[in-house]
């Protein structure tokens, strides 16, 4: 098995798949979070050839822009993996590694726990947080055209999967319901060091958010 050529074929692919997608869920954000797995992946014990596969396929058919359909992103994967005499093995922990890498409303527990789950987790979740996590909120708030910010609409923590699936709240209480919370939920010690600086980043960025608002500034 020609790892390096597979992962070649894979970026291709996965590429081809995503060239329409929402601006906050295309080919770059699976470039940054496949960078930042191969970061992190420098100080942990892991398979590098599953962590740069799972990365490339974390996000190749997501629930969220398919009718909430949980079970595409594993399909569309083991498909593609079986096209290119990837192992059984192999396919199986990349399929896992799909099923239980988001996020969920905080509330979904994980049926599988890897090494290489964990910084690829710690990778997209980092994607998430920090100036490319704002813009990347904001991108998708617009998308679905949410408000921005609504003062009379609080934020709610500790939702349901559905609803935090179907939620239709301001862009802002999205920080509050997700946005902050990821720098507590990092698994590596690497993955922890850089989502702290990115949560400072939000922090501020919500502070001037405020006073812009209220017009204090």
């Amino acid at each position: 098995m020609n790892k390096q050529l597979i992962i070649s074929k894979t970026e291709e692919f996965v590429k081809q798949t995503l060239k329409n997608a929402e601006g906050g869920h295309d080919w770059f954000h699976i470039l940054r979070v496949w960078n930042n797995a191969k970061l992190i992946a420098e100080n942990e014990k892991v398979d590098i050839f599953i962590v740069e596969l799972g990365a490339l396929l974390h996000d190749i058919a997501d629930s969220k822009f398919h009718s909430g359909d949980e079970t595409l992103g594993p399909k569309v994967a083991r498909e593609f993996l079986k096209k290119i005499a990837v192992s059984e093995e192999i396919i199986l922990h990349i399929e896992n590694i799909i099923t239980n890498i988001s996020y969920k409303g905080g509330n979904f527990k994980q049926t599988f726990t890897s090494p290489e789950l964990a910084v690829i987790q710690d990778a997209d979740r980092l994607d998430a947080i920090g100036a490319i996590g704002i813009a990347r909120c904001f991108n998708y708030g617009g998308f679905k055209n949410r408000p921005l910010y609504n003062p009379q609409i609080q934020p709610k923590l500790n939702k349901t999967k559905e609803e935090y699936k179907n939620s239709e709240a301001p862009t802002i209480n999205h920080f509050y319901e997700k946005l902050l919370l990821l720098k507590d939920k990092m698994n590596t010690a690497s993955g922890k060091k850089i989502a702290e600086e990115r949560h400072q980043y939000m922090e501020a960025f919500l502070q001037q958010f405020y006073s812009e608002w209220n017009g204090l500034k």
